[in-house]
């Protein structure tokens, strides 16, 4: 766990414009009131959004996710995420 909070404090000092867009709304409860977490470590991952009210993550995948054995490692994200 101590290297996912690493990781996640990294993350939140790097977010991409995207997720800084939509960190904007987020943060100021545009989504129905609810409340999230950026950068929330979550087992082996750190999520990029994450609503513990309702257990809901938003993870934002860009170009960088089409790269090398990215979608295979998103697709394992996923699926343990759906478990």
């Amino acid at each position: 766990m101590a290297d996912s909070l690493v990781i996640a404090r990294r993350l939140r000092k790097s977010m991409t414009l995207p997720e800084i867009a939509l960190w904007r709304e987020l943060r100021r409860r545009a989504l129905e009131g609810l409340k999230f977490r950026r950068q929330q470590p979550f087992g082996p991952y750190v999520l990029d959004f994450y609503c513990p009210s309702h257990r809901l993550a938003i993870e934002v995948d860009g170009w960088g996710h089409n790269q090398g054995d990215q979608p295979a490692r998103d697709e394992q994200r996923d699926e343990w995420l759906a478990g």
